[in-house]
């Protein structure tokens, strides 16, 4: 089946009977608190965002994803909805964004988010080629918004009331804008509260109208017990159907949205999560990627003898194996991620060594020694031969042996790749 993004069949409606979507659980943390969500319950039998019956890894989503496939061929969108958000994960959804990518090319690629942190990552959601963002955007109004939200969490740090509403909204409008000079089709999810934004959903389509999104999706709050918005009663039918018609004067609506879980699959009319249960379950047990499905060593090195470069001045890394007599053999060579772009460019470079147990450097920063290691790429400080280095690595012998410069990084990713210890 060629690529065609007519099939998405959240963005048309037309096709809903005819293709289906995958939700690959992979993202559990959230960096906000809606008061209307609550993400403690779940039962195979209700249908509602945030909810999942157990979290994948990357490798593990593909591998259910090729499950998926078999029982239902006629899935066209591969999707991640949480169970919290895309980008508070977002190790874990570009990883197995572009494991998909790579196994089912044909794919239609799609994300939803509450934009908080999406505007760093538009860039790599663009080269995954990452066709279809959802942004749930509840107001455009701080006074508005500041009442959805219990918080919202920007790194360590945790905002709440009319701050957190301004934080939450300026990086939502970035998001979406960014989202448009990519090309990505933007579709918009508004939670209709009664007494708390039913009145301003006319606006937020007229504001998204102006930023260029695509679609809009206003959605009937759900009442979840333990949260503040418990007792606020559900909108009826009657009440969604005005809201809906006065935002179509800015936007096209989806009015055929089934408010999906986060391992929601199979057709919208016939969902089969149920059926996928047991699958579902069987490969969260998968064992994790071990140092077998890694057989290289990336290494920093001037002119292939010594391990002597720092990670932010490496232009290409030379890629290592151990063959089966022990000896080493220079396998290829890797152009390194391009200078500048923060903590996107260690993304990029953890996923170019995704092969790699390890990277032999003679030094890095504490920002990419965190991502590279979180990617499963151990970082290995040292200098001396390349050949010491790797058979230090491939023995499993005292890595803190090796010593390399002890240039001391300060920065967290604003690296000018000079050398002097910032990554």
């Amino acid at each position: 089946m060629k690529k065609d993004y007519s099939h998405h069949p959240c963005f048309n409606a037309k096709v809903k009977g005819q293709f289906g979507r995958v939700h690959l659980p992979v993202a559990p943390k959230c960096n906000i608190k809606c008061n209307y969500c609550n993400r403690k319950y779940d039962c195979v039998n209700e249908s509602r965002p945030g909810v999942t019956s157990t979290i994948l890894t990357p490798q593990q989503a593909l591998t259910y994803m090729d499950k998926v496939l078999e029982r239902e061929p006629r899935i066209s969108v591969a999707g991640i909805a949480g169970p919290g958000d895309p980008f508070a994960n977002s190790e874990e959804t570009l990883e197995t964004m572009r494991l998909i990518r790579e196994k089912y090319p044909h794919m239609i690629l799609c994300l939803a988010s509450n934009g908080m942190n999406l505007a760093p990552h538009v860039e790599a959601l663009a080269e995954l080629d990452v066709s279809h963002v959802t942004v749930t955007v509840n107001g455009v109004d701080p006074n508005v918004i500041k009442n959805i939200y219990g918080w919202v969490r920007d790194g360590n740090v945790v905002y709440r009331g009319i701050q957190a509403a301004e934080l939450i909204l300026a990086r939502q409008l970035k998001a979406i804008t960014k989202l448009k000079e990519h090309d990505i089709t933007v579709k918009i999810n508004t939670i209709a509260i009664p007494g708390i934004n039913d009145h301003h959903i006319e606006e937020v389509a007229k504001k998204m109208a102006e930023l260029g999104a695509d679609l809009f999706n206003c959605m009937a709050m759900f009442p979840n017990v333990d949260t503040p918005f418990a007792d606020i009663p559900e909108p009826s039918k009657q009440k969604m159907a005005t809201l809906r018609k006065k935002a179509e004067k800015y936007l096209p609506q989806m009015r055929h949205c089934t408010r999906c879980r986060a391992d929601a699959v199979g057709l919208l009319g016939h969902d089969q999560s149920k059926e996928m249960h047991g699958c579902l379950s069987a490969c969260a047990s998968l064992p994790p990627v071990t140092e077998q499905d890694r057989p290289y060593v990336a290494v920093a090195t001037l002119e292939g003898v010594l391990v002597n470069q720092h990670l932010g001045e490496a232009n290409l890394f030379q890629i290592w194996e151990q063959k089966e007599d022990g000896t080493f053999n220079m396998v290829e060579e890797r152009p390194a991620s391009l200078p500048g772009g923060g903590p996107q460019r260690w993304h990029n470079l953890a996923r170019s060594l995704r092969d790699c147990r390890a990277v032999l450097v003679n030094d890095l920063g504490e920002a990419p020694k965190e991502i590279l290691s979180k990617m499963g790429v151990k970082p290995v400080t040292m200098s001396g031969f390349i050949e010491m280095g790797l058979e230090a690595v491939y023995s499993g012998k005292d890595l803190s042996k090796l010593k390399g410069r002890q240039n001391k990084c300060t920065s967290k990713g604003a690296c000018t790749g000079g050398g002097t210890g910032c990554g």
